[in-house]
Formats: structure tokens, C-alpha cells, sequence
């Protein structure tokens, strides 16, 4: 059995010296993959180090999150096409140029993301949340034209702010069946309104939560032929041991959750969520 981890972060761990403890303890809970994700420029790097000292079992992202987006979102934004071997002529909106090749020992990316909209962590006054948010739209709509330009997958975090996503994604002309909302909090309508785009949500730890019920709803809407888990770590850690930091270890509490919610065996549980990420991702 084995068990694909879609969305950690793995860069605490390794900045604190945890990342082989972390790797060794995945390994003996049957997580034999996972795909660590990127927010911002002081992680890309330190993520795609890891990936290329743990090829076939890290694989990794580039990205700006939402809530790292600031003023000077544009120039983190135009860094990214480079970890797939192209470089602009002009900044994020130019257009690729010369016959650059990406470092042969260095992995790329699988994904672009996690990009997209926050609403949650906004700044309390009214002006200041209203700036930000239209610096998260822009370095979204930023990050959509590279998606589209790579034709790589996307992984989105919509917080607050499902609608907008959606429509973003719609006016992008990106490919549905490249996008994937990640920790997916909404519900059944929602999740049945990205697959009948042709996304798809994945599913975290929250789905172990006795709340829940909206999560579990959306997961059945989407069906085990879709679904893709993820423990986000180090956050929403699975029962039973919520309220300790999370680590990809516990994606197994999770996958034994959906598989009992799902009326399958474990086995069965981990060889579809499996290959849809080996599909999703290229993996």
C-alpha cells in the first residue's frame, strides 16, 4: 500500500533538522510520496533542494500564496517561469525567450501554486484589506497566465473567496482538468461546481473533524474517482491527533477515515487516490 501526500510543507521541518525524522516516519505509515508545496521565494529554492535530494519521493511546487502577496508581489511573481527553465524577456507578462534549458540536475516543478485568494487573514481596516485584496487578485491573474503558458497543473487556496477563484479561472481560459482547490471547506454545491468544470477539490484532515459534515458532503460529491488527499502540514492535523502539529505521517488517519466514509478497503482507498495524483501531477 501506498499513499501520496498532496499538499506539506516541508520547509520547518528541514529548517529545524526534522526532515529525515519526518521523511522515516511517512515511510513507516505507507506515505512513500508527497508533494511539498511553495508560498513564496524563500521557500522555492529550499523546496527544490529537498525534492532533488529525495527524488521519487518529494516532488514540489512554485508558487505565491495569497496572504505572502505584498506590494512587491510582481517581482516574486516573475521569478517563477525560471524553475521550469524559461526566461522572460519582460518581466511575469512577456513572453518566453531564447532556447534556455532548465539545470539537468535540478528537478521542476510539478505544479505551479499554491496561488489564489484570501479574504480570511485580510487587515482589519476597510481601505488596507481592499489594497491587499486587489494585490491578490493581481498576482493571481499573474500566476493564471503562467499557468496557462506552462500548461502545468494548478493548485489553488480559495479562503473566502470561492466565487472569485472561480470566475478568475473561467476569464483566465486555463484548462479545468489542470486545476485542483486544495484543503476544499465548502460544500456539495461547490465541489459539483468544479467537476462539472472539470476541476476538482482535494481533501484534508478537516474531513476526520466531527463539524465537518459540509467536507464530507462535498467529498461524496466528488467521488473516489477524483479524490485526492493532503495533510497540509503542519496544519489540520487528522483525529486522533488533532491539536499537535501535522505531519505527512498522518495522511494514513486520513485515508483510513475517507476509506471506512467510502466503503472500501484501505487498499483500495490508497491505489485510487494514488493514481490520481500520479495523473494530476505527472508523478
Amino acid at each position: 500500500m501506498t499513499l501520496i501526500d498532496t499538499h506539506t510543507h516541508l520547509d520547518s521541518y528541514a529548517r529545524r533538522g526534522d526532515l529525515p525524522a519526518v521523511l522515516e516516519r511517512a515511510r513507516a505509515a505507507g506515505v512513500t510520496a508527497m508533494v511539498a508545496i511553495g508560498t513564496e521565494p524563500g521557500d522555492w529554492t529550499l523546496h527544490r533542494d529537498i525534492a532533488r535530494e529525495h527524488a521519487g519521493t518529494v516532488s514540489f511546487t512554485v508558487g505565491l500564496h495569497p496572504c505572502c502577496v505584498d506590494e512587491g508581489w510582481a517581482q516574486a511573481v516573475a521569478q517563477i517561469e525560471a524553475f521550469w527553465g524559461v526566461r522572460l524577456r519582460q518581466g511575469y507578462g512577456g513572453q518566453a525567450g531564447g532556447n534556455d534549458l532548465p539545470d539537468p540536475t535540478m528537478p521542476r516543478p510539478v505544479a505551479l501554486g499554491e496561488c489564489g485568494l484570501d479574504r480570511f487573514h485580510l487587515p482589519k481596516e476597510a481601505i488596507e484589506a481592499g489594497k491587499v485584496f486587489a494585490w491578490q487578485r493581481a498576482a493571481f491573474a499573474a500566476q493564471l497566465e503562467i499557468a496557462k503558458r506552462l500548461n502545468c497543473p494548478l493548485v489553488v487556496h480559495s479562503r473566502g473567496a470561492f466565487r472569485e477563484c472561480v470566475e478568475m479561472i473561467d476569464a483566465s481560459g486555463l484548462d479545468w482538468a489542470r486545476v485542483v482547490f486544495h484543503c476544499f471547506s465548502e460544500g456539495a454545491t461547490e465541489m459539483t461546481e468544479l467537476a462539472r468544470r472539470g476541476g476538482r477539490g482535494s481533501i484534508t484532515g478537516i474531513l476526520t473533524y466531527k463539524n465537518a459534515d459540509a467536507v464530507r458532503a462535498a467529498a461524496r460529491a466528488q467521488g473516489l474517482g477524483r479524490l485526492m488527499i493532503e495533510t497540509d502540514a503542519p496544519y489540520l492535523t487528522p483525529m486522533p491527533h488533532r491539536g499537535k502539529p501535522n505531519e505527512p505521517a498522518f495522511l494514513r488517519h486520513t485515508a483510513e477515515y475517507a476509506a471506512e466514509f467510502f466503503g472500501v478497503t484501505l487498499e483500495e482507498l490508497a491505489a485510487a487516490t494514488t493514481a490520481n495524483a500520479k495523473s494530476f501531477f505527472g508523478i
